[in-house]
C-alpha cells in the first residue's frame, strides 16, 4: 500500500517558504552565502595556520606588516570571490552582482585615481590648517619604489574584499528582496531603488560597526566609516558596477597608510613613506583615528559625490532577472 502524497497546499506553501519567483528567496541566499564564505575562510585559516602558524599583532602595537596584509587580504579576497562564484552556480544568475560590464577596467583605473586625488586633498587640508606634522621620510631609494608597489597590492586586494563582502552579493540580494517587500506591500514602480537605498543603508551600519574594534576608532570616524560606505553605494548604483568603489577604496586606503604615512581607522603600517603626527582637536585633525576621523572628511565626500554624478557614466545595476528555477513542464494529455 502506497503512503499518501502530501496535499499540494502543503507542498507549495513549503517551497514558498525558501523559493520565489526569482529563485531561492534573498533572505536565505544571504544567510548560505555566509555560511559558505565562513566554512571557506575557517577551511583556509586552518590549513594556513598549520602549515604555518601567524600570531595576531597585539593591541599595543597597531602596526600593520606587510607580510600579514597580504596574505591575510589574499586569502579574505579569494575565499569571498569563491564563495559568490558558488552561490552564482547555485542562483544561476551568472555575471551578477555588480561585477560585468564592458566599462569595468576603466572604471576601476578611474577609482584608482580619484582615491587617490580625494584622499591627497583631505590630507593637504589637514596639513595646511596645522592638523598635521609631517615630522621626516621614512624610505629612500628603491624601497619607496618596492614597498610602494607591494602596498598597492595589499590595498588593491583590500579593497576587492571589503567592497566584495559588504557590497557585493550581500548588496544586490539585499536588493532584490527588499524591493520584492515595497512591491508586495505598496504596488509601487519605485521598488527597485527604494530596496537598493534601504540595503545600502543597512550595510553601511553593519560595515561601520565592523570597524568599531579597530584601535583608536573615533565617533567622527565611525561616522566617516558609515558615509563612505553610502559613498560607495552611490558609485555602484550610478554605474551598476562595483569596479569604481574597489579602485578608490584601494588607493584612498594606500594614500593613508603608504603615502602620506598617516592611520587609517586608528591602524598604522610599517615602511609608510613619511612619518605623521596629528595636531590640535581631533574633531579637525582626526586625532588617533587618522584623517577619517576629521570631520573635514564629510566635505571631501560630499565633492567625491558630486564626481561621481557628473563624470562617470550611467549603467543599470539590478534588473528583476529571469527566475532562477524554471517550472517542470507539464506532461501532455493523450487524445483518447
Amino acid at each position: 500500500m502506497t503512503q499518501p502524497s502530501p496535499e499540494p497546499s502543503q507542498t507549495f506553501v513549503l517551497r514558498n517558504l525558501f523559493v520565489g519567483d526569482e529563485g531561492i528567496r534573498a533572505f536565505w541566499s544571504i544567510l548560505l552565502f555566509l555560511l559558505i564564505f565562513a566554512l571557506l575562510v575557517g577551511t583556509a585559516t586552518f590549513i594556513a595556520n598549520k602549515i604555518h602558524p601567524v600570531k595576531q599583532l597585539p593591541r599595543a602595537n597597531a602596526e600593520l606588516t606587510l607580510r600579514f596584509a597580504l596574505t591575510n587580504e589574499a586569502m579574505l579576497a579569494a575565499m569571498t570571490l569563491l564563495a559568490i562564484w558558488i552561490m552564482s552556480r547555485i542562483e544561476r544568475r551568472g555575471r551578477s552582482y555588480g561585477y560585468g560590464g564592458a566599462d569595468r577596467f576603466k572604471l576601476f583605473v578611474s577609482g584608482l585615481v580619484w582615491g587617490l586625488i580625494l584622499i591627497s586633498l583631505l590630507v593637504l587640508s589637514l596639513w595646511m590648517g596645522g592638523f598635521l606634522v609631517f615630522e621626516r621620510r621614512l624610505l629612500f631609494g628603491a624601497d619607496i619604489l618596492r614597498y610602494g608597489f607591494l602596498w598597492l597590492i595589499g590595498f588593491c586586494l583590500v579593497g576587492v574584499f571589503e567592497e566584495s563582502l559588504t557590497r557585493g552579493f550581500v548588496l544586490y540580494t539585499a536588493t532584490r528582496g527588499v524591493a520584492g517587500l515595497y512591491q508586495l506591500g505598496s504596488k509601487t514602480p519605485h521598488s527597485t531603488p527604494l530596496g537598493f537605498w534601504t540595503a545600502a543603508v543597512i550595510l553601511s551600519a553593519i560595515f561601520c560597526l565592523g570597524h568599531t574594534a579597530n584601535p583608536g576608532e573615533s565617533p567622527v570616524g565611525l561616522l566617516s566609516v558609515f558615509l563612505a560606505g553610502m559613498f560607495f553605494c552611490l558609485s555602484i548604483w550610478r554605474t551598476g558596477s562595483l569596479w569604481w568603489a574597489i579602485g578608490m577604496h584601494a588607493t584612498w586606503d594606500w594614500g593613508q597608510s603608504f603615502l602620506f604615512g598617516v592611520a587609517d581607522s586608528g591602524l598604522m603600517t610599517q615602511h609608510r613613506l613619511f612619518a605623521t603626527h596629528p595636531q590640535g582637536s581631533a574633531i579637525l585633525s582626526g586625532g588617533t583615528t587618522g584623517p577619517e576621523g576629521s570631520i573635514l572628511i564629510v566635505l571631501v565626500l560630499g565633492l567625491g559625490s558630486l564626481v561621481i554624478l557628473f563624470t562617470l557614466p550611467q549603467g543599470r545595476y539590478y534588473e528583476q532577472p529571469a527566475p532562477a528555477i524554471q517550472p517542470e513542464p507539464k506532461p501532455a494529455i493523450a487524445a483518447v
